[in-house]
């Protein structure tokens, strides 16, 4: 499945597992305690559509966890370069230019010293060894947020947020190939430093809770 802009331990109820370097250890906290440290890099988030990612980052933005500027969403890149219903939009060479200008903004940032938010899904290895390769040329960590719901909360979400861009089916081969390709010792296999799960619907625990648990380098 191509990938697209618009399209660690599990379980943090109770006490969390926290994974540092491939090891993980549980503890009790309480729900607004920061309990991961992301050091400045390349973050990239993985999931399907309807998995929660946007709602993670505006919640991270909203509390001055990272910067708007951060934040490279290949969803937003296409709306600010062929609007909001385009034409030809969908084709390879749309998908190529908005691509091309996702990496541009994030080797902008690393060139900088600062961290850059990969949003979009991520779900096949061949959209991460890019954005890997990426973080290569600069020498910066690789740490990857994995939004990997039950897939009857995923379709419910789905729902809530009545996406046109995507059926029902389409979420579902999302989280198919999710399921399939984006493991988190696959991650790291493939380069990842780190790979934390956030915890969402089915955890009990809401965007703003999810954001308040990391802390940004």
């Amino acid at each position: 499945m191509p990938e697209r802009g618009r399209a660690a331990g599990r379980g943090l109820t109770g006490r969390d597992r926290v994974r540092q370097d491939g090891d993980v250890t549980e503890r009790p906290r309480s729900a607004s305690e920061p309990v991961v440290r992301v050091p400045v890099g390349l973050v990239v988030l993985v999931g399907p559509p309807a998995a929660g990612k946007t709602s993670f980052v505006r919640e991270l933005v909203a509390g001055g966890r990272i910067d708007a500027g951060a934040v490279v969403s290949s969803d937003e890149i296409r709306a600010e370069l062929f609007g909001a219903a385009p034409a030809g939009a969908d084709s390879d060479a749309a998908d190529a230019r908005i691509f091309e200008e996702r990496d541009r903004r994030i080797a902008a940032r690393l060139a900088a010293g600062r961290s850059a938010v990969a949003e979009s899904t991520n779900v096949t290895p061949q959209a991460r060894a890019r954005l890997l390769g990426l973080a290569g040329r600069f020498g910066v960590p690789v740490t990857v947020l994995r939004f990997d719901p039950e897939v009857t909360d995923l379709l419910r979400q789905y729902t809530e947020r009545g996406r046109t861009d995507l059926t029902a089916a389409d979420v579902r081969a999302y989280a198919a190939v999710m399921s399939r390709d984006a493991g988190a010792d696959r991650l790291r296999a493939e380069g990842a430093a780190a790979v934390h799960d956030v915890p969402g619907r089915r955890d009990g625990v809401t965007p703003a809770e999810a954001a308040a648990r990391f802390v940004f380098g």
